[in-house]
């Protein structure tokens, strides 16, 4: 059985071959419309979301399957105090595959752990985000004809995007990527992100506060909220969400044909004046949305026989306090970690570092 929670669960060439069933099933939408007959998608949806959740609904729809689930966690047994692990197994004996959106980092490995069908991450708290990722990869493709020798620029909240550290870690497995991160002091991207991935991949970056001045070299731009549902402190939030706003006027200093990106909902950091620039992606960028997750849902439904591999964890040796990681709510989970390349260890769930 094939389950997709971090983006790094794929290969380049699994990548690939998603963009390319993607983009054939815009071409030619009628060869694939009962693909899915007499599935079942459960979408489990514990946090409110709009285009992810519909995007998974419509594309199960067009793949001629059915869907059953729910959009927010007051309206299942997680209100009464079921696990995540009790609900995979429920849902398992229900549907064919399940998509589980979930505030608290690790609960969807939690599930798939657990369930005898097919899981997909579609967002654990500020941890990964890996649809959006493919959805990403699918617009940039389109746009630019390559997702090589790039200089994306990663714009506002980059501390808690779990849609930004998705896409760094999956531009990192291609040649040529320079990667621009554009954020306040207080909003930087995590230091293991950094570390385990950029400076491992030997990948160019420099870190800015300034838009303005790093508009002009990028090819993309994927810009992101400042994400209030994140902030334990408000009066932070409050400082900090007018950080960056993209308007005509800076748009200006771009290059003719740079993509704007944005994983959406926005707020007000891109200004409404910019949807008419042709460089503006994040309406298309939505529709790739649901065209890739026929492709991962196709692609996952046909591999029931893969065996997952097992890796190395230290068990209850450590503790993790990351107030956001699903073991802190789940007492009876067992505490497990990896150890890095460096020698520590991250909890397998959240990847806080111990």
């Amino acid at each position: 059985m094939r389950s997709l929670i971090d983006i790094l669960d794929f290969s380049v060439s699994e990548l690939d071959e998603l963009i390319a069933v993607a983009e054939d099933i815009m071409e030619t939408p009628e060869k694939y419309n009962e693909k899915c007959k007499n599935k079942k998608l459960a979408t489990l949806f514990f946090e409110p979301s709009t285009r992810t959740r519909l995007s998974f609904e419509a594309a199960m729809i067009e793949l001629g399957g059915n869907v059953i689930g729910f959009s927010e966690a007051s309206s299942s047994s997680a209100s009464k105090g079921e696990s995540m692990a009790d609900t995979a197994k429920i849902i398992s004996c229900y549907a064919d595959i399940m998509a589980i959106r979930h505030p608290l980092e690790g609960a969807p490995l939690v599930a798939s752990n657990n369930a005898t069908v097919p899981v997909i991450n579609a967002g654990d708290g500020g941890h990964n985000h890996p649809t959006q990722t493919l959805a990403d990869l699918l617009t940039i493709h389109r746009k630019m004809g390559r997702l090589n020798n790039l200089t994306v620029g990663f714009c506002g909240d980059l501390l808690y995007g779990r849609t930004v550290h998705s896409l760094i870690s999956a531009l990192s497995r291609y040649e040529g990527i320079k990667v621009v991160l554009i954020s306040p002091g207080e909003l930087k991207l995590p230091d293991y992100v950094k570390e385990e991935v950029l400076e491992k991949c030997n990948m160019e970056f420099i870190e800015t506060e300034s838009l303005e001045d790093a508009i002009g070299k990028l090819d993309i731009l994927y810009m992101t909220r400042i994400q209030r549902e994140r902030f334990a402190d408000i009066e932070q939030y409050e400082r900090l969400k007018d950080s960056y706003v993209l308007d005509v006027e800076k748009m200006k200093h771009a290059k003719e044909k740079m993509a704007v990106l944005h994983p959406l909902p926005r707020v007000n950091e891109i200004s409404v004046e910019v949807d008419s620039d042709p460089r503006a992606c994040y309406f298309e960028q939505a529709l790739c949305g649901k065209f890739i997750r026929m492709a991962l849902i196709l692609k996952l439904l046909s591999e029931k026989d893969y065996k997952k591999e097992n890796k190395d964890v230290v068990t209850d040796e450590f503790i993790c306090k990351n107030d956001r990681c699903i073991t802190t709510v789940e007492q009876e989970l067992k505490q497990a970690f990896k150890k890095t390349d460096k020698g520590t260890y991250r909890c397998i769930y959240c990847d806080r570092e111990v």
